[in-house]
């Protein structure tokens, strides 16, 4: 045995060792060099690749809110401005105990219930690792307050922010609007419009007015930063800026002080008036009362004050100048008149007896003139200076509701006005195709009748009324209303550019001065509706009043308002301009119900005596609730 252990083959387990070995070596080759390939894939091919995603986690783009432009009056007064607020602002997920922190900060802030209760609600829709606002509008103190504490309240801290503001509040809603907190649906019409990137830094947008009209003006163009952060998500420097660009600066045609002026004289009514330049379009004044502070709703206004507000039965939430539905009444005998003329129904010369009623060729049926005892022999002329329905009741069977719709048409009656506010209703100028649609029956010969006179089944806004009546003003040549007078870009006002649109009618005609000279005898000859409230104006005036029924009498009552219900008693209106042969001003008014204190005509001297004469304290005799008063018809 000893013999045979003494010959063992060391050759065969050498062969045997090197081969393992060789076979271990390759092995440890193989691996090598996949390491090493798999590694110059990760450092030289991808690295580009990897790089971008280690720049993701470690330098963020912070995009960076533009200014937004400030809104200005035709004199420069701002009207909507910015102003720095401070606000406390959460981020969750840096926050041991949410609850704890909240309860702590009530008495460091003031924190209310209220204020608990909003943050909650915006965190249940934020995104992870989204600050969340805790409290808007920091006092000084409250700030000082914060800053003593701050060690104690890790993932809070206080911004501060450019916040819109209103310094005129309620006087200038329903032209300015206001801006508001972005919300589902402003999201959406970003997306659609591919406006939403520039909006990634912005939390307000226009809701109502011009802060909506001319959002895109005012908004400017989002800027960013890229910083670098550390593995807590702490800036740790600034990389790179890009600055924003402010949004454009506005002036609009408006007048601080004649808007703030009629507000006055409109106050506790519901109303509405507006001033233009006939000679541009430009609106110099439009109010809507009652309003309510725009203020409210930049922070987000409060489910009580929101109610009170939907819930007001004087409606303060509507702008009445664009979308007050109301019949024009009389205040539309002038284009009647001109339409009349145009399509050679009636010439100046043309006379109509009037005994106090209207009837119906091959009926029975009586049309009353507003004057029981009717006005005698009537032309044009002194069918506007008085007013006489049964002129225009005569006028309106002889054009037919056709002609007679497309004539007002034309006036801009039953359209939209192209006023730069998006919120505006087109009134109804009804023809037979809307009457079969509406109700299923057939146009009558009948209901042509009360529209030559403004009633019926005729509804129009106020602006519509003032667009009309600078068609007539300007013998046929059509203005826009407008309230952009310029925007500023690189320091220069581009004047805004009034579109071109077809005259109304024949310009040379001569028409239009006669139906001008009628409105003119309402306010300066004796027999006109309104002559007593224009006697000794050292100014030429020209107006037409008008009033709406808002239900109707039988035929044996007589109106008396102080035995009627407010809300039941007829809408007063009056349109006019001022001097007569070289007109500056359109004045447009509506008294809803009459209003309350001093009566249509008052008002419309007022403010023209405030044009003219820069007169504030024109007094004339208010409207006594239960007269049946000439001058309102």
């Amino acid at each position: 045995m000893k013999l045979q252990n003494s010959f063992r083959d060391y050759s065969a387990e050498s062969a045997l060792f090197v081969r393992r070995a060789l076979v271990a070596f390759l092995g440890i080759l193989l691996l090598t060099g996949v390491l090493l390939v798999n590694l110059y894939h990760l450092q030289v091919t991808r690295f580009s690749d990897y790089q971008t995603r280690s720049n993701v986690n470690r330098i963020k783009l912070v995009p960076i809110t533009p200014s937004r432009g400030i809104i200005y009056d035709r004199n420069g007064t701002p009207l909507a401005a910015n102003r720095t607020i401070y606000q406390m602002e959460m981020m969750p997920e840096k926050v041991d105990n949410v609850q704890d922190t909240l309860d702590a900060l009530r008495s460091v802030i003031d924190l209310t219930d209220e204020d608990i209760a909003n943050f909650k609600k915006e965190r249940a829709r934020s995104h992870r690792f989204t600050s969340i606002p805790v409290k808007n509008n920091l006092t000084e103190v409250q700030v000082a307050r914060f800053a003593v504490n701050q060690y104690r309240f890790p993932g809070v801290e206080v911004k501060g922010y450019k916040r819109r503001f209103y310094p005129y509040g309620s006087a200038l809603t329903h032209v300015i609007g206001y801006v508001s907190k972005i919300n589902d649906k402003d999201v959406e019409r970003l997306k659609k419009d591919e406006k939403l990137a520039n909006y990634a830094a912005t939390r307000d947008i226009g809701k109502l007015g011009i802060e909506r009209y001319y959002e895109d003006i005012l908004h400017g163009q989002t800027g960013y930063e890229e910083v670098e952060v550390n593995n807590r998500g702490r800036v740790i420097r600034q990389l790179k800026e890009v600055p924003p660009i402010a949004g454009n600066d506005i002036y609009l045609t408006l007048d601080l002080k004649l808007q703030t002026y009629i507000e006055t004289l409109l106050e506790g009514s519901r109303a509405s008036v507006i001033v233009t330049d006939p000679n541009t379009g430009g609106i110099l004044a439009l109010v809507s009362m009652p309003s309510y502070n725009p203020n409210l709703f930049v922070d987000g206004i409060s489910s009580k004050d929101y109610s009170g507000l939907l819930n007001d039965p004087d409606t303060p939430l509507i702008n009445r100048a664009t979308q007050g539905i109301y019949p024009p009444a009389s205040t539309v005998k002038p284009y009647i008149a001109v339409s009349a003329l145009s399509a050679g129904v009636i010439n100046r010369n043309t006379s109509l007896f009037d005994p106090g009623w209207w009837q119906l060729p091959g009926s029975e049926k009586r049309y009353r003139d507003w004057k029981k005892w009717g006005h005698g022999r009537l032309n044009v002329t002194k069918s506007l200076e008085e007013s006489a329905d049964t002129f225009f009741y005569q006028v309106a069977y002889d054009l037919g509701i056709d002609r007679l719709g497309e004539w007002m048409n034309k006036f801009g009656y039953g359209h939209y006005t192209g006023i730069d506010l998006a919120e505006e209703r087109s009134g109804n100028m009804p023809t037979r195709e809307w009457k079969m649609k509406r109700f299923k029956k057939p146009w009558y010969q009948g209901d042509t009748i009360p529209v030559g006179i403004g009633q019926g089944y005729w509804t129009a806004t106020p602006i519509q009324m003032n667009k009309a009546l600078m068609i007539l003003i300007n013998d046929g040549i059509v203005h826009v209303p407008h309230l952009l007078m310029s925007r500023v870009e690189d320091g220069k006002k581009i004047p805004w550019v009034q579109p071109s649109e077809e005259p109304v009618g024949d310009i040379h005609s001569g028409f239009w001065e006669i139906a001008k000279d009628g409105m003119y005898g309402v306010a300066n000859r004796s027999n006109g509706t309104a002559h007593r409230y224009f006697t000794n104006a050292p100014y030429k005036a020209a107006v037409k009043s008008g009033t709406a029924q808002v239900f109707g009498l039988k035929a044996n009552e007589t109106y008396n308002a102080s035995k009627i219900a407010e809300r039941l008693r007829d809408h007063k209106m009056m349109i006019g301009f001022a001097p007569y042969d070289k007109p500056q001003y359109a004045v447009t008014i509506i008294l809803e119900n009459g209003g309350v204190g001093p009566a249509v005509g008052t008002i419309m001297r007022q403010i023209l005596d405030h044009l003219m004469l820069g007169d504030n304290n024109t007094v004339l005799p208010d409207a006594l609730p239960g007269a049946s008063a000439v001058e309102d018809q």
